[in-house]
């Protein structure tokens, strides 16, 4: 299976457990690995046969800048279903990161993956 990828796509959001992060917006920063047979598409040259990694993109900040979180491994979740069930990809990996969230380290998050790869 062939890989689409996003990388360091960084969206403002309400994301976390604490009073102050309930009502601050924070950057969190995700990676996309999306599993695609990319032979269709270059074959042709055809973008309608692509995984159109900008609509994607485009749906997953609309999604994540309207949602509000407690848990990034809840917006994984969410991010990873989008995909597979809006795009018909058939296994995803999604890494969702918020940078400076523990002190000494540069960030924290989840790492999931979904599908069949």
């Amino acid at each position: 299976m062939d890989i689409v990828f996003i990388a360091d796509l960084r969206i403002e959001t309400i994301i976390g457990i604490y009073d102050w992060e309930r009502v601050t917006p924070q950057t969190v920063r995700l990676d996309l690995e999306m599993g695609w047979d990319n032979r269709a598409p270059a074959a042709g040259d055809d973008i309608a046969k692509a995984l159109d990694y900008k609509s994607v993109s485009h749906r997953i900040v609309d999604y994540i800048r309207e949602s509000q979180f407690l848990l990034v491994e809840t917006m994984a979740e969410k991010v990873a279903e989008i995909v597979m069930t809006e795009f018909g990809s058939p296994w995803v990996r999604v890494r969702v990161a918020k940078p400076g969230a523990v002190r000494g380290a540069a960030e924290v998050g989840v790492e999931i993956e979904r599908g069949v790869r």
